[in-house]
């Protein structure tokens, strides 16, 4: 039965709260801020990239995966949710963990080749929650139809991350940190509540009698 549009514009938005390519647009900027603007470009469409084949392979191969390790998709769609909601209420409190890494320009100039696609794609941009997420909306329906709407989706998300980064700096200025941490604590309530609904269809799953 095929799925309503609807369900798919959700998923869109909820991948795209996860990602949070405004959230890493500080990030983006500090690790890019000494570089000339066609190295800047380079990286912005080299995590976009990054993103997208992450993306698509944790849709693709993700329950492949569960099965190699013995983990049931609803023990995932509760690890993953759990993942989720901190991730959510973190962002709610406008806190995010980017790690430490080297600010000096040697430090630059050794990471400027790889930054985009370490830290800022992985895990940055897409890390756990975005990996288990695309797992579990994949194994909602195993067909090619299904497949296909989850790699376009994908594939958006990755083209508005790239298109979001190339615009980095103008966004940040225009915004304010003010602006950003508003973006971020939105897209932190909409994940909180994409993590309940994980959570609650794992239990249901784990312990139907209890449903």
């Amino acid at each position: 039965m095929p799925h309503p549009l609807s369900e798919y514009i959700n998923i869109f938005i909820t991948l795209l709260a996860i990602v949070d390519p405004m959230g890493a647009i500080p990030i983006f900027i500090s690790l890019t801020q000494h570089a000339h603007n066609s190295d800047e470009k380079n990286t912005a469409w080299i995590c976009a990239v990054t993103v997208g084949l992450v993306l698509i392979c944790s849709a693709l191969f993700g329950e492949t995966f569960l099965h190699f390790f013995g983990i049931s998709i609803a023990s995932f769609r509760v690890a993953g949710g759990i993942l989720l909601l901190l991730m959510g209420i973190n962002m709610l409190h406008a806190r995010q963990n980017y790690g430490t890494y080297d600010t000096d320009e040697n430090g630059r100039r050794r990471e400027r080749e790889s930054i985009a696609v370490v830290p800022l794609a992985i895990p940055l941009l897409s890390g756990p929650g975005a990996i288990s997420t695309m797992t579990i909306y994949a194994h909602r329906d195993l067909s090619w139809g299904h497949s296909m709407w989850l790699i376009g989706i994908s594939l958006s998300v990755a083209l508005l991350t790239g298109i979001m980064l190339l615009l980095a700096q103008p966004i940040g200025k225009a915004l304010g940190k003010t602006g950003l941490s508003i973006a971020v604590r939105l897209m932190g309530l909409l994940l909180s509540a994409a993590a309940v609904q994980f959570i609650a269809e794992g239990l249901s799953q784990l312990f139907p009698k209890l449903i």
